[in-house]
C-alpha cells in the first residue's frame, strides 16, 4: 500500500502544480452527509468497518465495498452536524456567514486516504471549486498520518479528535496537524504516575500493530524507565498468528509482574480478549488505554477474570446539551438519500427496507431510545466533546480570520479578508491563534505542538456476576496542575482491584530494601531486580531502598537492625560495677590496716622495737602509704577534667614520697652498722634533720616534675572511639606522654637505688633483720611495675585502669605488709622481744 500511495501523492501533486486542473484517477463519490454554505469544512469517518475487494478475475475493473458498520463513528459524524448547525444558529459567532460540512466514510486507509484527497479537490476537477478549508478527523493516528502529509501540501489544517499518537506532535513532518484529543505523550505520563502513586515498579506490556499502539508502547518503556520503573516484557499481538498468542500466554503465566499493560486499539483489544477467555490466567491488574478502556461491550462473563479491577485514563465526559436528543431523533427520512443511514437502521432494529424472509419491515419511524448501543448512550460525551471542540476550534478560526477594524486584520495586522476571500493557508494561520470557551466551559486553545490541554478520567471496571460492568470514575489527571498533583485519586472512590484482590496489588521484581540495608544493583538484570545487602557495623540506612550506608558519628553506633545511630555506650572502671567495687575494697582496707598499724605504733612509740630505725620515718611511711590507697580511688569513676589530673600527680607524688621513706629507712639501716665500728661518727651526718631533708628533696624532684606536667600539656579526659568501634572509652589521656614516663621512671630509679641498697645490708646481723625485709619489699615492688608496663600498655579501656589500681595496691601492700607486719606481730604477739637487748642484738633471735 506505501508505494502506491507514494505514487498517488506524486501524481496529484505533479497535477496540481503543472496544470492547476484537479483530476482524481480510481473510485470517487465518498461523501455520504453534505450541507452547502458559505464556508464548507469537511469531516472523514470511517461509518463501515471491513473493506471487501470484488476483482472478479480481473476481467474488469475492481472495486470495493465497505461491511460493518461502525456505530461510534456515525456518533462522532453526527455530532460534527449537529455541532455545524449549532455554529449556524450563534448570531455572535461567524456572524452573516453559513458554514457547511461534507462527511466522508471510507473503510480502509486507501478508500479514507481518497476520501480526503475527494475533499482537497471540491466539486469542480477544472478549478478545485467547492474544496473545504479545514478538515476534522480521522479517529486513527496511522490514517491521519498519511492524510495530514497530504493536506500539508496545500497548507489544509486538520483537527483530530481522537488521533492522540505523540509522533503527530512533530511539526517538522505534520505543520498543519491540531488536535482536540490529548497526546499519548500525556496518556503514558498518567499511565507512568499511576504507577508510581501505587508503586508498581515492574510491569509488562501488550500491544497491538499499528501507529497508535507500537509508538505508544515504545513511548511507555522510555517514561517508565525515567521514572525508574522496569518493564518485563512488552509483546506484540497479531490477531493471525497462533504461535503470537502462545508466547504471550506463556509469558503471562510465567512472568513475575502482576501489572499488565494492554496498549491496544479496540478491534485489536476486542480480538485479543476473544482469545484469552480459553486461557485461565488470572491474578493480573490490567491497564487499559483510552482507546478501549470506556468500552463497556467489551465485557462479558468469560472475561470477568480478566477485566475485573482493570483501569485506565479515558477522556472525561462532559455534557453537550441538545446533543442527546439531536441523536436520538435521527430518522431515514433526514437523510432520504443516504443509503448508509438506512444500513444503519437495518442494523439498530433488525429490519429490513426491503421485503426479506429473515426480518421485519422497517418503518423508519422506529424509536432510537428502545435500542441499546454506542450510538443511543447519550449519558455523557467524551470523545464526541473532542469532535465538538474541534468543529468549534475552526468555527472561531473562521471568525477570527474575518474580523476587520480599519482595513486590517485586528489579530494579524494583515489586511481584511471577506468570505469568499478565505483560502485554508489563511484558516491554518488563524488556527495557532484559537483560545476560547464553549458553551458546555470547556477551554480550547493550542500551543506551539498544535495540543491542547489533556485531562483524562482514571476509571476502574466493577463487573457483576452477568457479565456487564460498571465503569467508574476514581480519579483525575489534569496536565494544567504542576507536576506531582496532576493525579488526584477521589477520597471516597472504592476502587476494586484485578485478580480479585481486595487491596492494592503488588508489582515488583524485588521487595524494596528496608532500613538498614542497601540496595545494590545487580549488573546482570534491569534495575528494578536488586539485591539487598545489609549495613556493615557502624554503618546505618533509615530509608528504603537507600543506595548506600550512611557511617554513624564517631561517638555514634548502629543497633542491631542498622537503621539508627544510637549513642555508644560509654566504658569507664565505675564503683558500681564488680571490679570498681573490689578495687575500692582493697583501696579502703589498705588504708585500714596503716590506720590501725599507725594506731599499734602510737601507742607503742616508747617502745624499742618502734625507735629502732628512726620511728619518724616509719610514721611517714605509714603517712604515704595511706596517701598510696587513697591515690587509687582518684582512679575509679568518670574521668573529670580534676581527676585526670589529681590521679597521676598524686600517684607520683605519693610513691615518691613512699620510696623516699624506704630509701631513708635503707641507708639508716647501712649507717647504723657503719657507725657501730670504732672511731665512726657517721651517723652525726644522717641524722634526723638530714633524713628529713634527703626525703623533702627527692619528694620535691617529683613534685616539680608533676607541675611541669600539668602546667605544659596535662592529663585530660578523652573518649576514645579507636580501641573499640562499638563503645567509647572514657580515659584519661596523658597529654604529655615524656611526663608521664618520666614520673614512673623517677619512681624507678629510686626503687632500683633502694632495693640495691638493702640488698647490700642483706648480710647485716639478724637483729637489724629490717634491711632484709626492705630488700624483700622493694623485689615485690620492682617486680609489681616491670610487670606493670606490659600489662599496661595491652590492657584495653577500663582494664587499663583497673591493671594501673592493682599495681599501686599490690606494691602498696607488699610494703605495708613486709615492713610493719613483723613489727605488728612482735608488739602484739611477741612482747617479750620488744626489748632494747633483743634489738641490740643481746639475746638471740629467731628470724621470721
Amino acid at each position: 500500500m506505501g508505494w502506491v500511495t507514494f505514487t498517488l501523492f506524486t501524481l496529484l501533486a505533479r497535477i496540481k502544480s503543472e496544470t492547476q486542473t484537479c483530476k482524481l484517477i480510481g473510485q470517487t463519490g465518498y461523501t455520504e452527509f453534505s450541507k452547502e454554505g458559505d464556508l464548507t469544512i469537511g469531516g472523514v469517518f470511517t461509518l463501515t468497518g471491513v473493506r471487501k475487494l470484488v476483482d472478479k478475475n480481473y476481467q474488469e475493473l475492481p472495486y470495493t465495498y465497505c461491511t460493518k458498520w461502525n456505530h461510534r463513528e456515525l456518533k462522532l459524524a453526527r455530532t460534527m452536524i449537529f455541532t455545524v448547525e449549532e455554529i449556524n444558529r450563534d448570531a455572535m459567532l461567524l456572524p452573516g456567514v453559513s458554514l457547511g460540512y461534507k462527511v466522508y466514510n471510507g473503510c480502509g486507509s486507501e478508500n479514507l486516504i481518497r476520501a480526503a484527497i475527494e475533499a482537497l479537490n471540491g466539486e469542480n476537477l477544472h478549478n478545485c471549486s467547492g474544496q473545504v478549508l479545514a478538515i476534522i478527523g480521522h479517529s486513527s493516528s496511522a490514517v491521519t498520518k498519511y492524510i495530514n502529509i497530504i493536506l500539508s501540501s496545500f497548507s489544509v489544517p486538520q483537527v483530530s479528535h481522537l488521533s492522540t499518537c505523540a509522533c503527530l506532535s512533530d511539526k517538522s513532518l505534520y505543520p498543519t496537524f491540531f488536535r482536540t484529543v490529548p497526546s499519548d505523550h500525556f496518556q503514558i505520563a498518567g499511565l507512568v504516575q499511576l504507577m508510581k502513586y501505587f508503586d508498581w515498579q515492574w510491569v509488562g506490556i501488550v500491544y497491538s500493530v499499528g501507529t497508535y499502539s507500537e509508538e505508544g508502547a515504545a513511548d511507555l518503556i522510555t517514561e517508565t524507565e525515567k521514572e525508574g520503573i522496569c518493564v518485563e516484557f512488552s509483546l506484540p499481538y497479531a490477531e493471525t498468528s497462533k504461535s503470537n498468542l502462545e508466547a504471550i500466554v506463556n509469558t503471562l503465566r510465567d512472568s513475575s509482574s502482576n501489572v499488565i499493560v494492554m496498549f491496544m486499539a479496540l478491534t485489536y483489544a476486542n480480538s485479543f480478549l476473544s482469545k484469552m477467555e480459553a486461557y485461565n490466567i488470572t491474578g493480573k491488574q490490567w491497564l487499559g488505554t483510552e482507546s478501549w478502556v470506556t468500552s463497556s461491550d467489551l465485557a462479558s462473563v468469560d472475561r470477568m477474570y480478566i477485566l475485573q479491577g482493570a483501569m485506565g485514563f479515558a477522556l472525561p465526559k462532559a455534557s453537550i446539551p441538545g446533543l442527546g436528543e439531536f441523536l436520538l431523533s435521527l430518522k431515514p427520512s433526514d437523510e432520504p438519500e443516504s443509503a448508509i443511514i438506512k444500513a444503519f437502521w437495518e442494523n439498530f432494529f433488525d429490519c429490513s427496507f426491503f421485503p426479506s424472509n429473515t426480518s421485519e419491515m422497517c418503518t423508519g419511524a422506529e424509536d432510537l431510545q428502545t435500542v441499546s448501543s454506542v450510538y443511543t448512550d447519550v449519558s455523557g460525551f467524551s470523545e464526541e466533546n473532542n469532535v465538538y471542540k474541534a468543529v468549534y476550534s475552526v468555527a472561531y478560526a473562521l471568525h477570527t480570520l474575518l474580523q476587520c477594524q480599519n482595513g486590517s486584520n485586528p489579530t494579524s495586522g494583515k489586511p481584511c479578508v471577506t468570505k469568499n476571500e478565505v483560502q485554508p493557508k489563511l484558516v491554518l494561520e488563524h488556527m495557532k491563534y484559537v483560545n476560547f470557551t464553549i458553551k458546555n466551559g470547556a477551554k480550547v486553545l493550542f500551543d506551539e505542538y498544535g495540543e491542547s490541554v489533556a485531562q483524562y478520567d482514571l476509571v476502574n471496571w466493577q463487573m457483576k456476576e452477568d457479565g456487564s460492568v460498571e465503569i467508574k470514575t476514581i480519579a483525575q489527571f489534569d496536565t494544567s496542575f504542576p507536576e506531582g498533583e496532576r493525579l488526584k485519586i477521589k477520597k471516597d472512590a472504592k476502587i476494586i482491584w484485578g485478580g480479585n484482590n481486595d487491596k492494592v496489588p503488588r508489582s515488583v521484581c524485588t521487595e524494596p530494601c528496608p532500613p538498614g540495608t542497601r540496595k545494590a544493583i545487580n549488573k546482570n538484570r534491569p534495575v528494578c531486580c536488586f539485591n539487598c545487602v545489609q549495613c556493615p557495623a557502624g554503618t546505618i540506612s533509615n530509608q528504603t531502598n537507600s543506595p548506600d550506608c550512611l557511617i554513624c558519628p564517631p561517638e555514634f553506633w548502629s543497633n542491631e537492625k542498622r537503621d539508627q545511630c544510637l549513642p555508644k555506650p560509654t566504658e569507664y572502671l565505675s564503683y558500681k560495677e564488680i571490679m570498681g567495687a573490689l578495687l575500692a575494697g582493697f583501696c579502703c582496707i589498705g588504708v585500714f590496716l596503716s590506720l590501725l598499724i599507725s594506731i599499734i605504733f602510737l601507742t607503742h612509740k616508747e617502745t624499742p622495737i618502734v625507735r629502732a630505725n628512726n620511728s619518724e620515718l616509719s610514721f611517714l611511711l605509714l603517712f604515704s602509704l595511706k596517701l598510696c590507697f587513697l591515690c587509687s580511688l582518684t582512679f575509679i569513676g568518670r574521668p573529670t577534667e580534676w581527676s585526670c589530673m589529681l590521679r597521676h600527680t598524686a600517684f607520683g607524688i605519693t610513691f615518691v614520697l613512699c620510696i623516699s621513706c624506704m630509701l631513708g629507712k635503707t641507708l639508716v639501716v647501712l649507717l647504723a652498722f657503719k657507725a657501730t665500728l670504732p672511731s665512726s661518727n657517721i651517723m652525726k651526718w644522717f641524722g634526723p634533720i638530714q633524713q628529713r631533708l634527703s626525703v623533702l628533696t627527692f619528694t620535691l624532684v617529683q613534685v616539680v616534675i608533676c607541675i611541669l606536667w600539668v602546667t605544659i600539656n596535662p592529663p585530660f579526659p578523652n573518649m576514645n572511639t579507636k580501641y573499640y568501634k562499638e563503645k567509647i572509652i572514657l580515659e584519661c589521656a596523658l597529654g604529655s606522654a615524656v611526663a608521664f614516663w618520666a614520673v614512673l621512671g623517677y619512681i624507678g630509679l629510686l626503687a632500683i637505688l633502694c632495693f640495691v641498697l638493702a640488698f647490700l645490708a642483706r648480710k647485716l646481723p639478724d637483729s637489724f633483720n629490717e634491711a632484709k625485709l626492705i630488700t624483700f619489699s622493694m623485689l615485690i615492688f620492682c617486680a609489681v611495675w616491670v610487670t606493670f608496663i606490659p600489662a599496661y600498655v595491652s590492657s584495653p579501656g577500663k582494664f587499663t585502669v583497673a591493671v594501673e589500681i592493682f599495681a599501686i595496691l599490690a606494691s602498696s601492700f607488699g610494703l605495708l605488709i613486709c615492713i610493719f607486719f613483723p613489727k605488728c606481730y612482735i608488739i602484739i604477739f611477741r612482747p617479750d622481744q620488744n626489748s632494747k637487748k633483743h634489738v641490740m642484738g643481746k639475746t638471740p633471735t629467731r628470724t621470721l
